[in-house]
């Protein structure tokens, strides 16, 4: 009987243990996971707004507006 009870306490804390350090190692893995995912939608998105500010700056009117007030600037600071 003390064999018995020796070895059906060592496979609990085995398993314990076991379990434990699958967890640990889920959690570590899935946790980095996560922080990738939110990392690329963070630079994918600047990347959005820094090419639509871009295209919106650089287009048409405003575009116009900008090299007239360069060219003026460059006939007064000569």
């Amino acid at each position: 009987m003390g064999r018995f009870l020796v070895g059906a306490v060592a496979v609990v804390v085995g398993l314990f243990v076991v379990g434990a350090i699958a967890t640990w190692l889920f959690h570590a893995l899935f946790s980095s996971i996560f922080y990738l995912i939110v990392g690329a939608l963070v630079v994918g998105g600047a990347l959005w707004l820094y090419g639509r500010a871009k295209r919106t700056i650089g287009s048409g009117r405003n575009q116009r507006r900008i090299e007239a007030a360069a060219a003026t600037w460059r006939q007064r600071n000569r």
